[in-house]
């Protein structure tokens, strides 16, 4: 690949990147359209259609890791395994 054909994918691919954003932020205000419905209806489920829409509360519960490696820094560093990853960034 040509610098000038890596630089025109790299242009499109931002231009992609932004549409994605825009994309993405639309299809939020629209869940939020269905979520201010349904919370003055006060419905965690709704049948529109083909769709059943719902939105309930989830509870879980996730290990608060600060806290642990304040408390017991040795047991954490026996059981945190080190993994690897890729990034890609186009800035």
């Amino acid at each position: 690949m040509s610098i000038h054909e890596l630089t025109s994918t790299a242009r499109t691919y931002r231009e992609l990147q932004a549409e994605i954003k825009e994309l993405e932020s639309q299809a939020d205000a629209l869940k939020q359209q269905m979520i201010r419905h349904m919370d003055s209806l006060q419905a965690d489920e709704l049948r529109a259609g083909a769709f059943t829409i719902r939105y309930k509360l989830i509870e879980s519960s996730r290990l608060d890791t600060t806290a642990l490696k304040n408390e017991l820094p040795d047991v954490v560093a026996q059981y945190t395994k080190s993994t690897t990853s890729t990034r890609f960034q186009v800035a």
